[in-house]
């Protein structure tokens, strides 16, 4: 399996523009750790939970001894100031992104992911952003192939295409961040944070009549809030 057989297609993203309070909305509202930035369909960087930790607003901004600061150097001075101080997207986020293509395999995404201690990778083809592959993506796709056997999977691809070009037609269909399509075999697991019962309907009602699918195994369910 690759990055495309599991990838979320609809990422939520913003420009490099963006007033930093629209950006903590964003995570706190799709509950979702980061936000890649792009423009005119190019990745240009990303803002995560980590960019945001140390804030001036906050009185969490890097604080140095006056003889470390001496030690380090202008530039990382002026870098970790634009970071704890800046208001946009564009002053804030990570631009050396580690991305990978819709090809890359599922066990180097997972080798990059651990190697790198971050949640979620970009995928990018010819340079634009076409999805996402986090760690819950691969712990579906684990799950999905722990229920099915294995067997030629070259309509697989062609089915998930299928789903979610009916699904892009339906305006019911606004599915969430963490909302994913998993196939194996002709058998489509839905993943996903539903609203109510009859989006849960109407999801596994266009899978079903998607040509091609052998079953449907509904794994969606509803915002478990533990209030912390």
């Amino acid at each position: 399996m690759n990055a495309s057989d599991i990838m979320t297609i609809r990422v939520i993203t913003a420009g490099p523009e963006a007033p930093i309070n629209e950006l903590v909305s964003l995570m706190l509202t799709n509950r979702i750790s980061a936000v890649p930035i792009v423009q005119d369909g190019a990745l240009l960087g990303i803002v995560s939970e980590g960019d945001l930790i140390r804030r001036a607003e906050t009185a969490t901004e890097p604080k140095r001894s006056r003889w470390l600061e001496i030690a380090t150097s202008i530039s990382t001075l002026a870098h970790d100031y634009a970071k704890s101080h800046g208001r946009r997207a564009s002053e804030i986020m990570t631009t050396d992104v580690i991305s990978v293509t819709p090809d890359t395999s599922i066990a180097d995404i997972a080798t990059m992911l651990e190697k790198h201690h971050i949640k979620r990778v970009p995928v990018v083809e010819q340079g634009k952003l076409v999805g996402i592959v986090s760690r819950a993506n691969l712990l579906q796709a684990l799950a999905s192939r722990l229920t099915t056997s294995e067997s030629d999977r070259s309509d697989d691809r062609t089915i998930r295409a299928k789903l979610f070009a009916e699904l892009e037609k339906q305006k019911w269909a606004a599915m969430p961040n963490d909302a994913n399509v998993v196939i194996e075999n002709g058998i489509v697991h839905l993943w996903g944070i539903i609203q109510s019962e009859e989006e849960r309907k109407a999801m596994i009602v266009a899978a079903e009549n998607t040509p091609g699918v052998k079953q449907v195994v509904d794994h969606m369910g509803y915002r478990v809030y533990t209030g912390l």
